[in-house]
């Protein structure tokens, strides 16, 4: 094992679109504790956000108060959507970083979080005090970050005029998203070799989508041009819509795991405790 890749787990993005049945507070804990026992680098436990907007993570709290941490080196990091999204979850220490969907789609935007991509640059702002102020980082999620399906004007310039000014407001993780999964191999190879060799300062990460037979070539692209860090969820499940054979979903951890395997890098996952995990997902999804 020659490099160290960070692997985060995302079961919110994962839990949040099931809109048939509420999956209880209890089945959630025992999930997210379980995964808590694997090695991930990160857990994207949960969200601060309206529950008439995402009903599903209301219970984030109550999830969060009953969480073992006691034998985890694990982080946690949760949604947040505006500033009272984080001054809440700033009061728990328990919470290492605060993400923000920071859209470069206007109409993306709009949806996602009701603010123009001006008014969401002054949210981030707010975000970034308060996060220093309670000594938390702000992973600054660049949805549309490989493309844009919504008409709006898209080219890898714009990616890179916007990773520009996040620098410049201080944002030091950036995690290009591919919110619909139109990222191709070759987008991603140029968006990652030429950022990471421009912003030292910003660890950037790879947030991919993807169908069962495309998620090989963009992991690989993304690995080869110097990414380091991976949000997964166990089977794909979640993304855009939730996933199926024939649909696009959250990059499946399990194939993570085998490329990185297959190239020789270590990830700090322990096998057995994540095969626990995978067969906890398979009964709480």
């Amino acid at each position: 094992m020659i490099e160290e890749v960070k692997i985060i787990e995302c079961p919110r993005d994962a839990m949040q679109g099931i809109k048939s049945h509420f999956i209880s507070t209890d089945d959630k804990v025992k999930y997210i504790n379980a995964l808590l026992n694997v090695g991930f680098d990160t857990i994207d436990f949960g969200s601060f956000v309206s529950p008439k907007a995402i009903p599903q993570m209301r219970d984030t709290v109550d999830v969060l108060n009953r969480l073992d941490l006691s034998s985890t080196k694990s982080k946690l990091l949760a949604i947040v959507a505006n500033v009272r999204g984080a001054n809440d979850a700033c009061q728990f220490k328990q919470i290492d970083y605060l993400g923000y969907p920071f859209s470069i789609s206007e109409n993306f935007q709009m949806r996602n979080t009701h603010k123009t991509i001006t008014e969401s640059v002054d949210v981030l702002k707010e975000i970034l005090t308060i996060a220093n102020r309670h000594n938390k980082e702000v992973v600054a999620y660049l949805s549309m970050g490989f493309g844009n399906p919504y008409g709006d004007p898209w080219n890898v310039d714009i990616v890179g005029d916007w990773v520009q000014k996040l620098a410049k407001m201080g944002v030091k993780i950036v995690s290009l998203s591919d919110t619909v999964g139109s990222s191709t191999p070759e987008v991603i190879n140029y968006l990652f070799s030429n950022l990471i060799k421009d912003y030292p300062q910003i660890e950037f990460g790879a947030h991919l989508h993807t169908t069962p037979s495309t998620w090989h070539e963009k992991v690989d692209s993304a690995f080869k041009a110097g990414c380091m860090r991976f949000d997964g969820a166990i089977k794909g499940y979640g993304g855009c819509p939730m996933a199926k054979d024939d649909l696009t979903g959250n990059m499946p951890t399990e194939k993570l795991l085998s490329y990185f395997t297959t190239q020789k890098v270590a990830t700090n996952i322990k096998p057995l405790s994540f095969e626990s995990a995978y067969n906890k997902a398979l009964e709480v999804f």
